[in-house]
């Protein structure tokens, strides 16, 4: 039987690294490929919109964009919510986590120092204190947004967290989501599920 298979960049991180942890929480086996650099150039125009991930499923078809491919393996798999309502919520924090992502973009092409240290520092004292305060206000008793299930929302929220613990986005401080204990609650829940600890035991 032919796998499905999900393209990314060989690299353990953002959209194609939770669609990667979501299709392995769900008990889906998944062909794994990596792209190289040097590889980039002549897959491009071969993929959806021109980006990654994509999902290539066994029949051929194709799908692309990380919250549609996270969606769909949420319905398909049972780890996202079936009721309609709850489910129209978790994917409006789906889309606010790509809203930090389009937010932060910018000041990564900055090539001056000094600019981009001015244009993280404004980030961290502003907008990313206010993205965090907007998704802590919406989580619920834990210990995953939702409540007592891992949904791939929690793993969505989990890459966006870990970015920035991790300490190696310049000029912004490993703390900036310090004063948040529901959204670090979701980070830490999803670290330390086993299904996730065996993804980066592997």
């Amino acid at each position: 039987m032919t796998l499905p298979k999900l393209t990314y960049f060989d690299a353990p991180a953002s959209r194609g690294e939770e669609c990667r942890l979501a299709l392995h929480v769900a008990g889906v086996p998944f062909e794994d490929v990596r792209i190289k650099g040097a590889d980039w150039p002549a897959l491009k125009p071969k993929t959806p919109f021109g980006s990654v991930p994509f999902l290539e499923l066994p029949d051929g078809r194709m799908l692309a964009q990380s919250n549609a491919i996270l969606v769909f393996i949420g319905r398909r798999h049972g780890v996202h919510p079936k009721d309609d309502l709850e489910a129209a919520t978790h994917e409006a924090i789906l889309q606010y986590c790509e809203e930090l992502r389009v937010t932060l973009a910018p000041s990564l092409r900055i090539s001056d120092p000094e600019a981009k240290k001015k244009a993280r520092e404004d980030l961290a004292a502003d907008y990313l204190p206010r993205w965090a305060a907007a998704v802590e206000r919406q989580i619920k008793s834990g210990p995953f947004f939702g409540g007592d299930t891992l949904n791939v929302v929690d793993i969505k929220l989990y890459m966006i967290v870990r970015w920035f613990v991790s300490g190696v986005v310049d000029h912004i401080p490993a703390t900036v989501f310090g004063d948040f204990p529901k959204l670090n609650r979701v980070h830490d829940s999803v670290r330390d599920d086993a299904r996730i600890k065996a993804w980066y035991a592997r």
